[in-house]
């Protein structure tokens, strides 16, 4: 609050605009002016945030909480969270009230009452590959089936490409796709200047 304070009253002397305090203090413009406006209103008192100490009005009831650990025990115990929730979602609790949280909602409350487990972090298959950093060191081809040309069915567009510059080395049509046709592409970026 002591950085807030001193923000607006550099504000106050113009040593400060309204733009640089808020982005010295790591908010929007917007939010500072009304920090400020509060504080010439209410003094210290105005900076303070009223919602502290409240519960979220989004909180859900403890009844409801219960009744989905206890669905999840005995009834859906073999159950991923996934399906879990899908299997809950739209039915009706104790209290007449149709289920109706979402997925993120259900699966937090089964892990942290240690019903399911988080998932392991993904492995190296599933990240983003580097790019090799000189040219020539990875070529790779790919097809794709498509109606290229107006009134022809379809053509297989061959491509071979460079990986470290996203050059396209060699692209043809061809009927289909085979032997014949990656080693034309290979051919093709050999014999390229």
């Amino acid at each position: 609050m002591a950085r807030i304070v001193e923000a607006i009253g550099r504000c106050r002397a113009k040593t400060l605009s309204c733009v640089d305090a808020a982005e010295l203090l790591g908010m929007s413009e917007r939010h500072f002016r009304r920090l400020r406006d509060a504080y010439e209103e209410k003094g210290a008192e105005g900076l303070i945030d009223r919602r502290r100490g409240r519960a979220s009005g989004r909180r859900a009831p403890v009844d409801e909480i219960e009744w989905v650990i206890e669905q999840f025990r005995t009834r859906y115990f073999d159950f991923t969270a996934k399906h879990f929730h899908e299997a809950i979602d739209g039915r009706e609790m104790p209290d007449g009230a149709k289920f109706a949280r979402s997925y993120t909602w259900t699966k937090s409350v089964l892990q942290l009452r240690g019903l399911t487990t988080k998932a392991k972090k993904r492995g190296a298959h599933r990240r983003r590959r580097e790019r090799r950093p000189l040219p020539g060191m990875l070529v790779f081809q790919d097809a794709s089936t498509h109606a290229w040309l107006e009134g022809r069915g379809p053509l297989d567009l061959v491509v071979t490409m460079d990986d470290a510059t996203s050059r396209i080395l060699s692209i043809f049509l061809v009927e289909e796709e085979g032997t014949a046709s990656s080693l034309r592409g290979i051919r093709e970026t050999i014999e390229a200047p």
